[in-house]
């Protein structure tokens, strides 16, 4: 399983480094192995394509680390994490993000997002479930829908403000009713 990971891992940060010199809709499979040193058949025996390599990278250093954070019930501090993971490779996902269309970086990363919400939902809807239109699977996609337009929109802003900060923003937001906030606005 070594082996793999490693494997995983140099694919990633060969196509890291292509997305910081073309955009990815433009980079191609050989271009990847050839900048890892490895066969084309190689990048196939790991990933179908570069979108499933693009989406393992969202999960490996967006999601993954905030795993147990998030299950562990710390989602403010999931959050931040999250947003700091970003930032630390913001020009790969600056331009990642611009990536549209089917796959496109949106998707993908909503795709992940909400994977790590199901799993932390699920278990307690189905113990305390209040309303039956209210699945996991539907509070799973509005958050990830939600975090997801934050981090976009936060990336294509040129990263305005400081993950800390955005983490504040996106709890307020969350946590007040459009309601509350015209009440706050008066």
């Amino acid at each position: 399983m070594q082996g793999r990971e490693n494997i995983d891992s140099l694919l990633a940060e060969s196509f890291k480094a292509l997305v910081l010199e073309e955009s990815v809709e433009k980079i191609t499979i050989k271009e990847i192995t050839d900048q890892a040193g490895v066969i084309r058949p190689t990048f196939y025996n790991h990933f179908q394509d570069k979108y499933e390599l693009l989406e393992w990278i969202i999960r490996t250093e967006v999601i993954d680390p905030v795993r147990p954070l998030i299950l562990g019930g710390f989602v403010n501090e999931s959050v931040i994490l999250m947003f700091k993971n970003i930032y630390r490779d913001k020009s790969f996902y600056q331009r990642a993000s611009r990536l549209e269309g089917q796959n496109s970086f949106m998707e993908l990363c909503q795709k992940c997002v909400e994977e790590l919400l199901l799993e932390l939902f699920q278990g307690q809807i189905e113990k305390n479930q209040p309303l039956k239109w209210l699945t996991a699977e539907r509070l799973s996609r509005y958050y990830a829908n939600s975090i997801c337009y934050v981090i976009i929109s936060w990336i294509r802003s040129g990263y305005s403000i400081d993950p800390a900060e955005l983490s504040e923003i996106y709890e307020y937001v969350i946590s007040h009713s459009i309601k509350n906030i015209l009440e706050e606005l008066k």
